[in-house]
Order: C-alpha cells, then sequence, then structure tokens
C-alpha cells in the first residue's frame, strides 16, 4: 500500500494502546475509521456511508459502502435501485442498506495523509475520553489546578492528566487568573459534543461557596447546622440562609466561626471583594424575609404567599439599605426567599392632634364661675 502500510498500523495498535492507556479495541476502531476516511477520499463521496474492518491477523482490511434501496435512484453515491439491490441480496426491499464490499488495496498520497490525521485527531479524542471517566465520580466536588492558559473567554486549568476550562460565566467577576497559580474549582459537569468531551469547571456558582464552607465547618458533616438556601452574585456578594438542627447552637455563629475565622477562609479563597452574608434561616416566611433582606430594618410586611410576592415598607432612611448598591442587596433577598419582593417606603403615621392646654387662671376662673351658678 502507499504511504499507509496497514500491517505496521497493525503491528502498532497494542504499542499505542499501552502508551495511551487506551483499550485496543479503542485503537482498533479508531484506525478503521482512518481507513474508511482515506478510501472514501480516493474511491467515494465526502458524506458517503463507508465503514472499514480490519483483520489484524493478516494486516487486510476491507471497506463496506453503504446504499439506501429506494425505487428512483437520485445519486449512485447514496442510493441504489431495488433490482440492483436484489443482485446483491436477494430479499432486499425499499428502504433496507445494502452494502458493497471493496477490498482496500493502496491509498493516494492524499488519502494516506488524511487517515493519518483522522488517526491522531481521534486518538485524542479517545485518550480524553478515558481520561475524563476517571472525574464522572467527581462531579460535584472541589479539587485543586493549575491555571495552564488565560484565553478571552475561558480558563484553562490542568487538573492532573485532564485539563478543564472554566468559561467566563462560571468566573468569578473581578478576577484575576494569572499562569501556573494554584486554586480550587469545582467540577460542574463533562459536556460530550462534536468536539469531544469537555471538562466544566466553576468558580462562579452557589455550589463552590457552600463546599468551601462545608470543609471550614465540621458540624455540617454531622448535620448539626445546615445551608438552606444561598444565593450569589460572584466576585460581589453572597447571602446565606443557615439553620441548625442541635437546639442551643447558633448557627450563624458557627458557620462565621471564632473572630470570623470560617467566614474569612473562605474569603479568602474567593475574594476578599465579595462580601458574605449569613443569616439565619426560619419557616416563618415573614421572620425569613425580615432576616434576608438585613441588615436594613423593616416598618411593615405585607406577604402573599399564594403570589409567592412581598411589599416591604422601611424608613426613608432605610430604603437605600434593603434595595443594596444597583438593587443587590433586595435581589439577593428575592432569590434567597423565593419571593418577589418589592421595597416601599412607609409613610409616618400622623401623631394625635393635641388639644391647646389651658392655663391655670383659666382654669380657676372656669371653677368660680361654676360655683356662683
Amino acid at each position: 500500500m502507499q504511504d499507509l502500510n496497514i500491517k505496521q498500523l497493525t503491528l502498532g495498535m497494542r504499542t499505542i494502546a499501552e502508551e495511551k492507556n487506551l483499550p485496543e479495541d479503542v485503537v482498533m476502531e479508531v484506525i478503521e475509521q482512518a481507513i474508511a476516511a482515506a478510501w472514501r477520499r480516493d474511491n467515494g463521496e465526502r458524506d458517503q456511508e463507508v465503514r472499514a474492518e480490519l483483520n489484524i491477523n493478516d494486516g487486510s482490511a476491507n471497506v463496506y459502502v453503504g446504499r439506501e434501496v429506494v425505487e428512483e435512484v437520485g445519486s449512485d453515491a447514496h442510493e441504489i435501485s431495488l433490482a440492483d439491490a436484489k443482485k446483491v441480496k436477494s430479499d432486499a426491499e425499499l428502504g433496507d442498506l445494502i452494502e458493497e464490499k471493496h477490498e482496500v488495496t493502496g491509498f493516494g498520497r492524499v488519502a494516506a495523509q488524511t487517515a493519518k490525521q483522522v488517526v491522531l485527531q481521534r486518538l485524542r479524542e479517545a485518550e480524553r475520553e478515558v481520561v475524563l471517566e476517571e472525574f464522572e465520580d467527581k462531579i460535584g466536588t472541589v479539587v485543586n489546578g493549575t491555571v495552564q492558559r488565560v484565553e478571552s473567554r475561558v480558563v484553562r486549568i490542568e487538573l492532573g492528566k485532564a485539563v478543564g476550562i472554566i468559561p467566563q460565566s462560571e468566573q468569578i467577576q473581578g478576577e484575576y487568573y494569572s499562569p501556573g497559580s494554584r486554586l480550587k474549582v469545582y467540577i460542574k459537569d463533562i459536556e460530550r459534543d462534536n468536539r469531544g468531551p469537555q471538562l466544566i469547571l466553576s468558580r462562579g456558582n452557589t455550589e463552590f461557596v457552600e463546599h468551601l464552607f462545608s470543609q471550614e465547618v465540621p458540624e455540617m458533616e454531622t448535620g448539626a447546622v445546615e445551608i438552606k438556601a444561598i444565593a450569589r452574585e460572584a466576585g460581589r456578594r453572597t447571602k446565606l440562609a443557615v439553620a441548625s438542627t442541635v437546639p442551643g447552637v447558633d448557627p450563624v455563629g458557627t458557620f462565621v466561626g471564632g473572630r470570623g475565622s470560617r467566614v474569612n477562609a473562605v474569603m479568602s479563597e474567593i475574594g476578599d471583594q465579595e462580601k458574605i452574608d449569613i443569616v439565619p434561616y426560619d419557616e416563618n416566611i415573614e421572620v425569613f424575609i425580615r432576616n434576608a433582606i438585613s441588615p436594613a430594618e423593616i416598618t411593615k410586611l405585607e406577604i402573599n404567599e399564594e403570589a409567592k410576592t412581598a411589599k416591604i415598607f422601611v424608613a426613608e432612611d432605610q430604603q437605600s439599605i434593603a434595595i443594596g448598591r444597583g438593587g443587590q442587596n433586595v435581589r439577593l433577598a428575592a432569590r434567597l426567599t423565593g419571593y418577589e419582593l418589592d421595597i416601599e417606603t412607609a409613610t409616618p403615621e400622623k401623631a394625635p392632634e393635641k388639644k391647646p392646654r389651658k392655663n391655670i387662671e383659666d382654669s380657676l376662673f372656669s371653677a368660680i364661675e361654676e360655683s356662683d351658678e
């Protein structure tokens, strides 16, 4: 064969499988795909259905070209008439796929180059698939990684053998990533598309903050305290609603830690520019909303539980605190509670009108007049 020796590929298959830590059947499939692509390049059409079979014992290869049985042939490369199909397969029917066998004897230079490119590309994809399968059971955990490369829309993170990406939507706003620096990342998912499998990482989601707290708050593992809800705008502010399952345990104090040690440890990982509010969770929605909107003080609260909306009335000097910069405080409180919150200024109640006080002389004269009568 010209430029592509199938026997050499067959002999090298086991070596490739060992070096790449890939199953032999995966490597075999890759080589067969390459042979099919090379044959198509020399003898067929670009979108023609071609598959190859490789005999590892004698190094021979055959390709099978599939054509659909139709009444009227529009394309000889893709379709075959029923009469011609019956010559190949006597019981052929309309709609069947008829495969014609061709022995592979040689490739042209361009086709051989095509085959080599397919082998390299498919081996890389197969290798990445095998590596990423090791991370299937790590989805939903936080691991350490090293910044490999920073691109315009993604940051590539090296995680041992695998490389994952942090998309722009999963990054912490305003965070600077420098190649070679180490950081913690949350393994969010493994996406599989036409470009192959891709490990998706995050530092900007709520689960990342929850995992960081679980590492700092051992009481979460014992179940003494828990995070009921999280609302986060990465790089700016996070609100946590926490609760205790053990009487007498202060959930907020547990998460904050002595002199703020626990919350500060989390902030040092996500950046000091992101503030963290920790509020007590309450089954009573009115109490929960009051806690969530803190540090603002609520004057009056009107709740529609059916529509999941609430009107919050605050004093004029508390309005900007309740809303927060750019509406951040009320927006996070709404996500935390699951209620649509509307902030309004409370109208100060009018004090009862006081009657003018009579002076002592008027009272005295009135008493004298009454006694004369």
